[in-house]
């Protein structure tokens, strides 16, 4: 009888081990991933030599991404952001004028997660984002004239995953160094995720 348990015992651990070993396999495959959404952000205008500077506000454009989660706490991923065109007015001297900006934003990112509950998770993402912006303006020299930044990126969200292949995303992201011109640094985003 002692045998039989012990047997018992014993099976029942290579069993638990197994089913571990296994279970473990298949959290370190990478899992990847596409999503699209609505990005916001407040388009700024602070012209030199230029007062009453006054733009469209808040602003939507588009957002798409894609990447992988390599374990159940990291991954990689990679977006791009299109910042539609705003029109802004000023006044130089006495002169009033007006003009257009619109760009975009790239990035590449490492992202960690954290599930907060069965259904969310918090995440951050730390790499680098490229900025590009168009002006088109009244002010001599400047039409056509294109901004571009290569800076830090940075994003902080929450995941709420609705199935295993669906998720909703909501996040603040970071593109670079402060903008005197076109859509701020600072970017507001809620995406829906598919999982491969």
């Amino acid at each position: 009888m002692k045998r039989l348990i012990i047997a018992l015992l014993g099976g029942a651990a290579a069993l638990a081990t197994a089913q571990d070993r296994a279970q473990a396999q298949s959290l370190q495959q990478p899992r990847y991933y596409i999503g699209a959404g609505a990005n916001f952000a407040d388009h700024e205008y602070k012209l030199p030599g230029a007062r009453d500077s006054h733009g469209d506000g808040v602003e939507a454009g588009a957002k798409v991404f894609g990447g992988a989660d390599l374990d159940p706490l990291w991954g990689v991923e990679a977006g791009y952001a299109d910042f539609p065109e705003s029109d802004f007015r000023y006044t130089q001297g006495f002169v009033p004028g007006h003009g257009k900006v619109g760009g975009y934003g790239v990035y590449l990112a490492g992202k960690a997660r954290w599930p907060v509950h069965p259904v969310v998770d918090v995440f951050g993402k730390l790499g680098v984002a490229y900025s590009h912006r168009k002006i088109d303006s009244d002010i001599p020299l400047t039409t056509g004239r294109i901004q571009r930044d290569i800076g830090l990126y940075a994003g902080l969200g929450l995941q709420w995953n609705l199935t295993q292949q669906w998720a909703v995303v909501g996040e603040y992201e970071r593109y670079g160094r402060s903008k005197k011109i076109g859509s701020s640094a600072d970017v507001w985003t809620v995406a829906a995720r598919y999982n491969f």
